[in-house]
């Protein structure tokens, strides 16, 4: 997974509301093309804010309860998570630049 981590159901709340840090969640899908498009820049945009945020991936075929929870209709829809709470929220694939523009003002 290189450097977004794995959430599960079980670990959301420690990985995600308790964070220090806002955390990038995505709500993926093995069978989900634009899932596959949109994980390079992922895991690009964890590593050039290292420090200032973490992402986080999520199955939503193995993890019910948090897509449940976030209303999560279509895939790829990445949340980002600030004190425990939404502050952003991009469904699709999206370029590193769009991603970027959105998170930036919350880091």
């Amino acid at each position: 997974m290189g450097n977004a981590i794995e959430v599960t159901d079980a670990t959301f709340a420690k990985e995600v509301l308790e964070s220090s840090v806002p955390v990038l969640v995505d709500f993926w899908a093995v069978w989900c093309g634009p899932c596959k498009m949109i994980a390079p820049v992922v895991e690009e945009v964890a590593a050039a804010k290292a420090g200032k945020m973490k992402a986080g991936k999520i199955d939503v075929d193995k993890n019910h309860q948090v897509a449940t929870r976030y209303g999560i209709r279509s895939i790829p829809t990445l949340l980002l998570f600030k004190n425990g709470q939404v502050v952003e929220q991009i469904v699709g694939a999206v370029s590193k630049a769009a991603l970027l523009s959105k998170l930036e003002p919350h880091l």
